[in-house]
């Protein structure tokens, strides 16, 4: 009982509505330097995310290199809808198709995590649930009404709400939704839940990881000569300090 109950205050803490009427953003914590993170990202985008969604501002040359995927591993694992790696990420999907079927075209991704924000994104990702109200069967407390199904349904499980019953100052009644748990929970052990919570967890950080570093490539190049500059600048104080001293050491 008491690994249940971890699980829900601690893996759970921003599935929960704020008591001004939002939703309380969690924190990604993803890291542009973890390369298996940004991999398994890349496999998640183009397994779940590129059947309708493209990335047409990354070209998978440019992910092979940054992410230390040779070419024949991009072929195999990443490029179902591509025959060479200097194609960017786009979908096969007609877009009159798409837009027939769901009634407007999925946005391209490529800058998604700079409009939206990584902690938006990866709460987005957790907070969908069941709702019959609505055509493909699920909402979002992220974004309410959503019209883009829960693609990770099978890696997550599905989610219900928890309603609890408030009264306001009128003394009305209004029924709340509080928060939302994994259907059939009651099934499962405090490990079990405790681990299905957790690989989810993980599975939307990768791939948030991976869209926000397709938004920004240029990050990882910079990122990985910031501390060479940094020491670069230290070790030029240090030369331009001696230089200073000598030239100013015969003047009274």
């Amino acid at each position: 009982m008491r690994q249940l109950i971890l699980a829900l205050t601690v893996l759970l803490p921003g599935i929960a509505l704020a008591s001004g009427g939002g939703v309380h953003l969690q924190e990604a914590n993803n890291d542009l330097n973890d390369k298996a993170s940004l991999q398994a990202g890349a496999k998640l985008f183009v397994n779940y995310c590129m059947g309708c969604h493209s990335a047409n501002y990354v070209r998978f040359q440019r992910i092979g290199k940054d992410l230390g995927i040779s070419n024949s591993e991009l072929q195999e694992n990443l490029m179902f809808n591509a025959d060479k790696v200097g194609e960017t990420m786009n979908i096969a999907l007609d877009k009159s198709d798409v837009k027939r079927w769901f009634g407007v075209v999925p946005a391209d991704l490529s800058v998604i995590a700079r409009a939206r924000g990584t902690d938006w994104l990866y709460t987005y990702l957790l907070s969908f649930y069941l709702d019959d109200s609505r055509p493909l069967g699920v909402n979002n407390l992220v974004f309410k009404d959503v019209g883009m199904p829960h693609v990770l349904w099978d890696r997550q499980g599905w989610q219900k709400p928890v309603y609890e019953v408030t009264t306001d100052a009128h003394g009305k009644t209004h029924q709340v939704l509080k928060t939302l748990e994994l259907v059939g929970k009651d099934k499962m052990s405090g490990n079990e839940y405790l681990a299905k919570v957790e690989s989810y967890r993980k599975d939307v950080r990768d791939l948030v990881n991976f869209l926000d570093y397709i938004g920004e490539p240029n990050k990882l190049v910079g990122r990985s000569l910031g501390w060479k500059v940094i020491l670069f600048l230290v070790i030029f104080l240090g030369f331009a300090y001696a230089l200073k001293k000598d030239y100013w050491k015969d003047v009274h």
